[in-house]
């Protein structure tokens, strides 16, 4: 049994289908490495989250010691031990 050589609108239709697959590779391409980068970028954020968390943690576990009560006080809300003298540099 012979075959029919492919018409010319067949070889049209499968050099479309062909480009058609290509540029949408291409573009699925593009979109994959943009997703990458916006993962790295997230996962970023996530790691400097989780490194805020632990402080936050490490700071509420120990808010009940003398010395961060006497830190809070002292840098926070400017309080001095009675007697105690502070001089401040006004050179600037």
């Amino acid at each position: 049994m012979k075959m029919k050589p492919a018409g010319i609108i067949t070889k049209i239709v499968i050099v479309a289908i062909i480009l058609y697959a290509g540029i949408s590779m291409l573009t699925l391409k593009t979109r994959i490495e943009e997703a990458r980068e916006e993962m790295s970028v997230l996962q970023t954020q996530v790691d400097q989250t989780a490194l805020k968390n632990a402080e936050l943690e490490y700071e509420i576990s120990h808010s009940a010691d003398e010395a961060t009560i006497e830190d809070v006080a002292r840098n926070k809300l400017g309080l001095v031990n009675p007697g105690e003298k502070i001089f401040y540099d006004v050179s600037n």
